[in-house]
Parts: structure tokens; sequence; C-alpha cells
């Protein structure tokens, strides 16, 4: 066991900002060091810790197994203290500067990003919130857990526990074709469908998908000739062929209205996707954190369609 007598604490912020920054460059500059300093702390911790802690790289440094648990264990401790000192029990969002970020999977994500940053505009002027509306995030669950993204929307939950979530609204997955689509004159069925090809999203999820909703539809077996990155791709395409689309029950009117897109009646019996509000347990019971949670339930009830709500 690790006997913290003989380890300096001021050596963990900068075990923490090169680990965040990847860099000892970066990390110094975070930490308004010299970068013969951060290396000799790093140095220190090897010593301590009996592990080279990061790997060189062409670019920076990558952790190895040894520093990723110490930061699992780390980040939770350094916050609590950080927390403690400027003591967020008294979150003002009228007055705030907070810095926050959130990670918004779903398509609607762009609309809901603009009505939160309205509410913002008027609760809390300081508030800076900071978004990634990519259909595919990357390390989103990582993110949350290193509290680089303090919240997420999307319909999949993460692998591991730690997470908080509620429900913003109910989605559905339905098909689409183009206004005109012969499929149009003649009776909708899963026939029909089964018949056709299909544009889709490239999936996220390898395998059976943990979602009923889009399970339903996956398990049909259907024709997908082409898979795209985004989902106006699959407007533009359904739009401009005969190929049917799948899209979310909530982007419907907007098919329709900007696409010319129908949506079709055949398809599973009508399973919903729950879309999500989610965040990591460290973040339950930091007031701008509640503040933020709110104020996106409020922007999602703005943007989504009230059936669905």
């Amino acid at each position: 066991m690790l006997n913290l007598r003989g380890l300096d604490l001021n050596l963990l912020p900068v075990f923490e900002a090169v680990y965040e920054e990847r860099s000892l460059s970066r990390a110094a500059e975070r930490l308004a060091m010299t970068q013969s300093a951060v290396s000799h702390a790093m140095s220190r911790l090897r010593s301590v810790f009996r592990d080279e802690l990061f790997a060189r790289q062409p670019r920076g440094v990558s952790p190895t197994p040894v520093a990723d648990k110490i930061y699992a264990k780390l980040r939770g401790a350094l916050g609590s203290v950080r927390d403690s000192i400027t003591d967020r029990r008294t979150f003002d969002p009228k007055t705030s500067e907070r810095r926050l970020f959130v990670g918004v999977s779903h398509p609607l994500g762009p609309m809901i990003a603009v009505r939160l940053r309205e509410r913002l505009a008027g609760a809390a002027p300081g508030v800076e919130v900071g978004f990634s509306t990519r259909s595919r995030p990357i390390d989103l669950e990582r993110g949350m857990r290193e509290g680089h993204v303090d919240a997420a929307i999307d319909w999949l939950m993460p692998e591991r526990g730690q997470f908080h979530d509620l429900t913003l609204f109910q989605d559905a997955v339905v098909a689409v074709a183009r206004s005109g689509h012969p499929a149009l004159r003649r009776t909708q069925s899963l026939s029909e469908l089964k018949k056709g090809g299909f544009v889709s999203l490239r999936p996220r999820v390898v395998g059976e998908h943990p979602v009923a909703g889009i399970r339903e539809w996956q398990r049909l077996k259907l024709n997908y000739v082409l898979e795209v990155s985004e989902l106006l791709e699959v407007f533009m395409v359904a739009g401009q062929s005969d190929l049917f689309g799948l899209i979310p029950r909530s982007m419907v009117r907007f098919a329709e209205e900007a696409f010319g897109l129908r949506a079709l009646r055949a398809g599973p019996k009508k399973i919903s996707v729950p879309i999500k509000l989610v965040w990591h347990a460290s973040r339950e019971t930091d007031p701008a954190h509640a503040f933020l949670r709110k104020q996106i339930q409020l922007a999602s009830s703005d943007v989504v369609p009230r059936r669905a709500r």
C-alpha cells in the first residue's frame, strides 16, 4: 500500500494535468509551470508509483494502465477538494461563470442546444455551455467519468455503473419514403418494406441492439444497401431515390417539410425509444449541474413534439 506520508501532494495536480492534456508542454502551460518542472515532477511520481505512468507518442503522451487506475481514483478526490474550496453550494446562476459541456447524439441536438443557449442568456448569462452533436460520439462515457463532459442526451446508456439518468422524451423509429414513391400507392406492409432497399445511419452498436425500439427493426433483416454517417444523409438519399429510410419519429415533421418524405405505417409495433439525459454520479450534488439538468429538460420541451413528452 502506498504511504502518503512520503508523497508530495503538490505532485498530484501535475499528474492530473498531464493525464488530461496528454502532453507535458500543455500541462505546463495549464499549470503556469515550466516544462522542465513538470518533467521533474513526473520523474518523482514514477519513483513513487514504480511505473512509467505515461508512454511517449509522436504527439504527446499516453497513459499506462496504472495511470488510468490512479486517475480514476484521483479525479474525484481532487474534485471534492476544489468543490470545498470554491464552495459551489452557493451557486448563483445570475453571477456564475461556470463552463459546462454537453454531448448530444440525438439529431434534434442542435435545436436543443440553441434553445438551451437562449434560456441561459436570460437565466445565467455568465454560464457557458459547449456542445458536441456528433451522431457517433467518441469516448462519451469516458468523457463523463473524467469530467470533460458534464451530461449527455442519448438513447444508449453507459455500459458501466455510477451514472444517473432521467427520460427527456419518448421517441421511436419509423420508415419513410419520398413523396411519389411507388410503395405509397400500394398496401403498406412489412413484406413491402422487405422488397425494397434502405439507406440507414451506421449503427453505433455491434450485434443485437440493447434498446427494444431499435432492436425490433434490426430483427426484420431489412435490405440495407447504403449506410451513412449522419442522419441528414438519410433524408437526402431517401428524398432523392426509391430507397426507404429509417428516422426518429420526432423528426417526421421536419422530414416532410424539408425533404418531402412521408412516414410509412408499416413496421414493428410502436415500441418507444426513451431519450435519456445521462450524467456521472460525481455530478449529482453539484447545484450548477442540477441547474443545467433542469434547463436541458426545459429546452427539450421547447423542441420536442408534445406527443413525445
